[in-house]
C-alpha cells in the first residue's frame, strides 16, 4: 500500500489490488496493462506519461498491444496511453470510457477503485481485439505497479 500526500485527507493506493486487477484482466487478453504511479510534480503529465511508456518498454510487445495508466494521485491527474496495435483497433469511445471511469472516481480521491474499474474494462475491451491464446500467450510485461 502506498500513501500519496501528507494532508489529513490523503488517500491510499492499494498496489496489491491493482496488481490483482491487472492479472485478472490479462487472463482474457494477450494485451498488456501497466500502471505507473508518480509522486507530485509540477511538470506536464502527458509528457511524463510518454516518457514512462518508453521507459517501461510498453512498445516491446509482440502485437504492440500495451496500455499504460499513468497516474499522479496528488494532482488527481492521469493519462492513458495505448500502443500502435491497440490504437489501430479501438475507437475513441474506448479511450473516452476509460477516462470517464477514472475521472468519476478521481474526483472523490477513489484512486484504487477507479483504476481497478478501468483496468477491468480495458481487459474486457482488449479481449475483443486481442483474445488470450493459451498456446502462445506469455506475460510480456511485469504486472507490478511502477512508481
Amino acid at each position: 500500500m502506498l500513501w500519496f500526500g501528507r494532508r489529513k485527507n490523503a488517500r491510499l493506493v492499494d498496489r496489491e489490488l491493482l496488481r490483482q486487477a491487472i492479472v485478472s484482466a490479462e487472463l482474457c487478453t494477450s494485451g498488456e496493462i501497466r500502471v505507473s504511479l508518480a509522486p507530485f510534480f509540477w511538470g506536464n503529465v502527458r509528457k511524463a506519461a510518454e516518457r514512462a511508456f518508453v521507459r517501461l518498454g510498453m512498445t516491446n510487445t509482440r502485437d504492440r498491444n500495451g496500455v499504460l495508466f499513468f497516474v499522479v494521485p496528488s494532482r488527481r491527474a492521469f493519462v492513458v496511453l495505448g500502443d500502435a496495435g491497440i490504437h489501430a483497433q479501438v475507437g475513441q469511445a474506448f479511450w473516452d470510457d476509460l477516462a470517464r471511469i477514472l475521472t468519476t472516481h478521481f474526483k472523490n480521491a477513489e484512486f484504487t477503485a477507479g483504476l481497478v474499474a478501468a483496468i477491468s474494462l480495458a481487459g474486457e475491451q482488449l479481449a475483443n481485439y486481442f483474445p488470450h491464446q493459451n498456446d502462445t500467450d506469455r506475460n510480456e510485461l511485469p504486472d507490478e505497479i511502477d512508481g
